[in-house]
């Protein structure tokens, strides 16, 4: 499996768990943030959500365990077909961002709560194009908004968290509208799920599973939706 040194090298013991600390810390303090003062209900049965904001092991791990999520792709948006792959999109000069296509039940879980989950838990939207130990653009943190309903739930959610000052630090998460989204690699999807020994899944995303637990009960599933079917 080709994976970039930042993701493979951890054979510092006190960085390791350190890291761990760290982002316990930090999951756990973002799982205060506020739901959405705006969030009307949706009559539809489902509804499709592409979020960018970091890499996407731990964003799709994440979704993968919310209840009314039918299934979630781990891949890349915002640049070309041709350039849709691990390897170029790593190189962050393709415009892609490594992303996630939600599909999900608006009865079940809405829209705005989908959003709230992506910043209290999933990413830290005050990191300007990075995550954690992954530097470049591929990494941003964006909202790619597929409907005028969708750009107004999020616009107006930023809006009221910068109001509040949830953050120490200001937002920097963009809102676009939606661009065509490439599915990644089979060996990326369900990657926490396949490989939860994994160190960087053990320092980076297993801390966001327990964040989601603990600061959201009710929409937390312990089964996870798989984006590919099990061997």
């Amino acid at each position: 499996m080709a994976v970039r040194a930042s993701r493979s090298l951890f054979c510092n013991a006190a960085w390791l768990f350190g890291g761990i600390a760290a982002l316990l810390a930090g999951g756990f303090a973002r799982a205060q943030v506020p739901p959405p003062a705006y969030d009307p209900p949706e009559a539809v049965v489902s509804e499709t959500a592409i979020l960018s904001g970091g890499c996407f092991w731990g964003m799709q791990g994440v979704y993968e365990h919310v209840k009314g999520v039918v299934h979630v792709y781990a891949g890349y948006t915002g640049g070309t077909a041709d350039t849709a792959n691990y390897e170029t999109v790593s190189t962050g000069t393709t415009g892609h961002a490594e992303s996630v296509q939600i599909i999900f039940d608006p009865r079940a879980v809405s829209y705005g709560r989908i959003l709230q989950i992506y910043f209290a838990v999933a990413t830290d939207p005050t990191e300007l194009n990075f995550q954690g130990p992954d530097t470049g653009t591929q990494y941003r943190g964006e909202i790619w908004y597929a409907s005028p309903a969708q750009q107004h739930v999020a616009t107006a959610y930023i809006a009221q968290l910068t109001a509040a000052h949830s953050f120490p630090a200001p937002i920097v998460t963009r809102v676009d509208p939606a661009m065509p989204f490439y599915r990644a690699e089979s060996y990326h999807q369900d990657f926490l799920e396949n490989h939860p020994d994994y160190p960087y899944i053990v320092v980076n995303d297993i801390p966001k599973l327990h964040a989601l637990e603990i600061a959201f009960p009710a929409e937390y599933r312990a089964a996870a939706v798989r984006a590919l079917p099990q061997p």
